[in-house]
Parts: structure tokens; C-alpha cells; sequence
């Protein structure tokens, strides 16, 4: 019984050692993107002022509930669609929810995919990076319930739009989310682009994922050192997974963002370009109306 008793306490002991050491490690990881943000600002960048290759429709949505709340987003789909194939979860930066995700998700409905831009700062976003600091240290004390957001907007897509393929995107916060879902859905999300999130390097961790992914990250990135992304990369090969992994040499943070002022002109365009031709190898586009 003495035996049984201190085996329990050493595996509770572990196990509190182990979630201070999450908590340290997000702790560390709010603080990266408070200096990585510093002097920023949710304006919007030229990457959310670009027009949709085609038309597109957009509207607010809920699409599940989390613990009674119901969880509101925004819903973006090609102009002329008759069946939605490919679709996209599109997850926010630190801002959160704004103007700026809405009209990303919307590039990407001109792109022929249905694009959900879900909220994990339950109706919340920022303007100024002490806001976004305090939205975003609240969402990474709550992990299951971003996850369990998640897990309702890819049932979402599933179900209630009946896509037959769904992928992940997001920026920034919404990149480490993007890579999240990956590991969530590890042989059911079909697709999954990472901006710039922070990454997961365990191959343990990694090894069930047989989702391809698409990594976009600066070189001149302190919040994600470029260290780390290498590691990601080469835990990513010695597995065998089919990820590509892009560093722009002359990009900072946050280079791509629909918000702020970090935007790389040449770095942003090749990145889209690169999203653009990764979505069409995985998500089918919708089908058209009859005309």
C-alpha cells in the first residue's frame, strides 16, 4: 500500500512538473509575440486589401457551441458555387477576429474554397498589442476550449456545409493553431498552412500526422527563431512526412499578416503564391452553377 501511495505521489508530482512547464513555455511564447508586436498596430496590411480573384459571398455564421456558447464566425464562399468541395478553417493572429481575417477568408473563397474564419477570443480582438497580449494569454490558459472551437468548426465544414475536403490556415497565433489542428485531425485534415506559428519538434508528437503541410516562416523571425523552425523541418524529414518548408531570408514576423505593419511586398506575394499552388494540389476547388 506504502508502494502504491508513493507511486502516486511521484506521478502527480510529475505530472504538476509537467504543466508548470507548459505554462512557463506559453508564458514565454506571449512574451515573444508582445516584443515580436511591439509598436504594432490591426490596421490593415496590403495582403487584406487585395481583391478576390473571383467573386464571393460572405456572411457571419455560428457554427457550434462550446459549454452553451455559441461560437460566431465568419464564412466566406464562391460567388457562383454549386457544391462546396475544398474548405478551409482560417484562424486568426493575435489580433483576433477582425476586418482584415474576414477579407482573407474571403481572398480565399476567390480562390474557389469555402473559408471559415473561426474566433478563439470568444468575440473579442485587439487594436493595440496590450490588448492582443491580454486576448491571447487568455486563450492559451484555456487550450480545451480552442480545441473544442476547432473540433466544431471542422464539424461545421463537414457536415453542415458538406465539404468533402478541409484544411487549416492561419497566421502567426492562428499558425501554431493551423499546425494544432493538423495534430488534432492527424489523418483526417486534408491540408494545413502554417505562418509562422510557434512549432512542435517532438518526432513522438509528430509522428502520427499524415497531413501535408506548408510552413512559411522569416528568417529575421524572433518570436519563432529560425533554430527552430530547422528543427521542425528535419523532425518532419527523418519522419518521412510530406511538408514544405519555406524561410524567407529577408522577412521579419508577421511579414504576411493581414494585420499590422510588418508587411514584406515581395516575401508576402511569393508566400501566396506558394499557398495558391499547395491548396490546389489538396483541396478541390468548388464546383460552378450550371449557367
Amino acid at each position: 500500500m506504502t508502494i502504491q501511495r508513493n507511486a502516486s505521489r511521484l506521478l502527480a508530482l510529475v505530472a504538476l512538473a509537467a504543466a508548470g512547464s507548459a505554462m512557463a513555455a506559453d508564458t514565454d511564447y506571449v512574451d515573444s509575440m508582445s516584443r515580436e508586436h511591439a509598436g504594432d498596430s490591426a490596421t490593415a496590411s496590403p495582403t487584406a486589401r487585395e481583391v478576390p480573384a473571383a467573386p464571393v459571398s460572405g456572411k457571419p455564421v455560428v457554427y457550434g457551441s462550446v459549454s452553451g456558447r455559441d461560437l460566431s464566425g465568419w464564412l466566406a464562399t464562391p460567388g457562383d458555387a454549386g457544391s462546396i468541395r475544398g474548405a478551409l478553417i482560417v484562424i486568426h493572429e493575435w489580433w483576433g477576429l477582425n476586418d482584415n481575417i474576414r477579407a482573407m477568408a474571403e481572398r480565399l473563397a476567390g480562390e474557389g474554397y469555402a473559408a471559415l474564419a473561426v474566433d478563439l477570443y470568444g468575440g473579442a480582438s485587439a487594436d493595440r498589442p496590450e490588448e492582443a497580449r491580454a486576448l491571447m494569454q487568455a486563450a492559451m490558459a484555456d487550450k480545451p476550449a480552442a480545441q473544442a472551437n476547432l473540433r466544431e468548426a471542422h464539424r461545421y465544414l463537414r457536415d453542415e456545409l458538406g465539404a468533402s475536403e478541409v484544411g487549416s490556415i492561419g497566421w502567426c497565433f492562428g499558425g501554431a493553431w493551423s499546425l494544432n489542428t493538423a495534430l488534432m485531425y492527424p489523418d483526417t485534415l486534408d491540408a494545413a498552412v502554417i505562418f509562422y506559428g510557434r512549432l512542435v519538434t517532438d518526432p513522438a508528437v509528430l509522428a502520427p500526422l499524415e497531413v501535408p503541410l506548408l510552413g512559411i516562416f522569416g528568417a529575421r523571425d524572433r518570436g519563432i527563431p529560425l533554430a527552430s523552425v530547422r528543427a521542425f523541418e528535419a523532425a518532419l524529414a527523418a519522419l518521412g512526412k510530406d511538408a514544405e518548408i519555406v524561410v524567407y531570408d529577408d522577412a521579419d514576423h508577421a511579414f504576411a499578416n493581414p494585420s499590422g505593419q510588418r508587411y514584406n511586398a515581395i516575401a508576402a506575394a511569393d508566400a501566396w503564391r506558394r499557398t495558391q499552388a499547395f491548396l490546389a494540389r489538396h483541396l478541390e476547388p468548388a464546383t460552378p452553377r450550371d449557367r
